[in-house]
């Protein structure tokens, strides 16, 4: 995880100017903040509720919390879970509970792609936010430049195995009798058990010969047409998608997977939210064309592919660092924020003040060692886990 260190000259604009007022109040209080963790304890003591405004979320109030950010997971469910016990919100018994009470968490987005358990994952985060909100916490995810490649139908990056997965969900789905919700957050459990016995099967192939191979060209056909169903506008998977925003404001930080530039703010980053939000939920029709939101998941520049954040300092030139503190410094006071969390480009040097969280963690991408940002009270750390992989610093590489 690294940090682009362009922060410190920045003033602070008062939040309460520049965002909307909130009026939804959707998560209950606690009467205590019950998270120790790391040899950081968080003082007992008694909270106001976390208030969330827009459809979908966009500004969030929680006030003294414990904040987390993680990075792209890119289909890694390991690798998921590891970052979410050391940052104390799972439990490390296999149960998949939360422990982490109040605490809100932010996955940065890049669920998908690159790895076969995408859709576990997701899974994996909505059973938790469930759980968060009966403790007083919260877990909200931001749509990156992966989940809108997906909706779009672009299935360049995505990993073979998991076609499998979205065949085997599309049938799980199909079979059950419960509702979306309950389905959904089973499917995790589901899912690992299906993994294991399908392993187990296919543990000895055997000569390979031309039955065998047209088996596995029918299977994934299947996968391909599934994923289909499942992402298209209006698809299951893609209005799960559509729950979360492109641009979340947590108190006075913002989080997005690209980065937020000074005419997203102008554009309106709550019609953003809900102009991809209504595409991928299938409501953004011009003639059965699918009406893709541009200036959120389109260009370069947009909020799911800008890259100008994720360059190192020692990388820029000294008129371009102060080229890209403007524009940084521009946009925190458009938006009345303090600071910037991004992921998309993976940080081989670690979590590193614009904060960018994607460390390669998925062994779709660098299989690094798990990083998670954790702010209180205005003041960022990074956890990383005790033991690291590498020792050797690397330069940050870009990923699509």
């Amino acid at each position: 995880m690294a940090s682009l260190c362009l922060m410190n000259s920045l003033p602070v604009p008062p939040s309460s100017s520049h965002s909307p007022k909130l009026t939804e109040t959707s998560l209950p209080p606690s009467p205590l903040v019950l998270h120790s963790n790391n040899n950081h304890s968080v003082s007992a003591r008694a909270l106001k509720p976390i208030v969330v405004s827009g459809d979908p979320p966009t500004f969030v109030s929680a006030p003294g919390r414990r904040i987390l950010a993680v990075g792209d997971l890119h289909g890694d469910l390991k690798q998921a879970r590891s970052a979410l016990e050391m940052a104390g919100v799972l439990s490390s018994d296999g149960q998949d509970l939360w422990t982490g009470g109040e605490t809100v968490l932010i996955q940065v987005g890049d669920i998908l792609d690159r790895g076969e358990e995408e859709i576990a994952i997701l899974s994996l985060l909505r059973s938790l936010d469930k759980q968060a909100k009966a403790k007083g916490g919260a877990v909200f995810q931001v749509n990156g430049n992966h989940e809108t490649m997906n909706v779009e139908g672009d299935f360049r990056y995505v990993d073979s195995g998991a076609f499998d997965e979205c065949n085997d969900f599309l049938e799980y789905v199909n079979d059950s009798e419960d509702g979306w919700e309950e389905t959904f957050t089973g499917w995790v459990d589901v899912f690992e058990r299906w993994k294991e016995q399908r392993t187990m099967s296919n543990g000895y192939w055997g000569p390979w010969n031309l039955v065998k191979f047209s088996n596995y060209l029918g299977q994934r056909q299947k996968g391909v047409i599934a994923r289909s169903i499942l992402f298209r506008p209006g698809g299951p998977l893609a209005r799960e998608l559509a729950r979360h925003a492109v641009v979340l404001k947590v108190n006075d930080w913002v989080f997005c997977h690209g980065g937020l530039l000074p005419h997203h703010v102008a554009y309106g980053i709550e019609k953003m939210n809900k102009e991809v939000s209504e595409w991928m939920r299938g409501l953004r029709q011009n003639d059965n064309t699918p009406n893709i939101p541009f200036i959120a998941t389109r260009g370069y520049d947009s909020v799911v592919w800008n890259r100008l954040y994720s360059r190192d300092a020692p990388d820029l030139v000294d008129y371009q660092d102060k080229q890209v503190c403007s524009v940084l410094e521009e946009t925190l006071q458009a938006v009345g924020a303090k600071a910037m969390v991004v992921g998309h480009t993976p940080q081989t040097i670690g979590v590193n003040c614009i904060w960018r969280v994607d460390v390669g963690m998925s062994s779709g991408v660098l299989n690094s060692r798990p990083e998670v940002l954790e702010i209180i009270d205005d003041k960022a750390r990074v956890i990383r886990s005790k033991r690291d992989r590498y020792s050797e610093e690397l330069q940050a590489v870009a990923y699509t």
